[in-house]
């Protein structure tokens, strides 16, 4: 994730930016004086979570955030202020988090967690993964349309990997299967994983795919999934299952067995 730091303060926001490192939940930073300069920089840029001062002379945090959240409707908004009278402002623009200054590192860390918690809680009641037979993704039970085909096989292996991470190299010799990884085909799994990440954005549901110094994998913790089900001996999805898994894929022929000899144990 990316999160963006503003505060006129440059120590604070230097303190901020810090701690946002230190808790190695981020894979990128940015730290701004001026609520201008995060604009622009958000012209060109993504950002998931955003950490704002409210009293700031060009532009307060409260129309600050109102700004994001036009460009940006799912982004994490937590304000961090020195005076708890702008708390009801806050979240009427809906901000997700509020700390009053001085903040520990400990309170910090614990309103990141609490933010993320919540989104995912809610994430997960809504987003359903079927592997059973075809792979397919809905949200609120609205088929996801995928543009490209390995985009959608992309994501299909890593919730098969079941959440642990997993290099672009690896990625690359198991869907492709054949070739040679080099700067042409690594050019085209970058273009994959954009098109993979643009099409979650579109549906809302960015949150379920991670990337993190070059290596990859699912959030299962934000959604539901048959195959996480079974694993963890869902009666009704144990019964369901027919011997039918990711049938497009030949990768998942190891899982698929796996699931066979649990069922005949069963």
């Amino acid at each position: 994730m990316t999160a963006i730091c503003v505060d006129d303060e440059q120590l604070i926001l230097n303190q901020i930016v810090f701690w946002c490192k230190k808790t190695s939940r981020f894979s990128k930073v940015e730290g701004f004086v001026s609520s201008k300069d995060a604009l622009a920089w958000l012209s060109l840029h993504e950002a998931d979570f955003a950490f704002l001062d409210i009293n700031m002379p060009d532009i307060n945090g409260i129309e600050l955030a109102i700004q994001i959240r036009k460009k940006f409707p799912d982004i994490y908004i937590v304000f961090i202020s020195g005076d708890s009278k702008y708390a009801m402002d806050a979240f009427a623009v809906h901000a997700n988090g509020y700390l009053l200054k001085p903040v520990s590192f400990v309170k910090f860390c614990n309103e990141i967690d609490y933010v993320l918690n919540s989104r995912r809680k809610k994430m997960k009641s809504h987003i359903e993964i079927h592997t059973f037979g075809k792979f397919n993704v809905l949200v609120d039970g609205v088929l996801v349309h995928f543009n490209r085909s390995k985009s959608e096989e992309l994501l299909a292996y890593l919730v098969d990997q079941g959440g642990v991470y997993v290099t672009r190299k690896d990625v690359f010799y198991v869907i492709w299967e054949e070739g040679e990884y080099d700067r042409k085909h690594q050019k085209y799994l970058d273009t994959v994983i954009r098109d993979l990440r643009k099409t979650l954005r579109e549906y809302g549901i960015e949150e379920i795919f991670e990337l993190s110094r070059g290596r990859m994998r699912v959030n299962t913790e934000c959604f539901e999934c048959d195959l996480y089900q079974f694993q963890k001996g869902d009666s009704t999805v144990v019964n369901e299952y027919r011997g039918e898994y990711m049938d497009l894929y030949s990768w998942a022929d190891l899982t698929r067995v796996h699931l066979s000899k649990k069922i005949k144990k069963i």
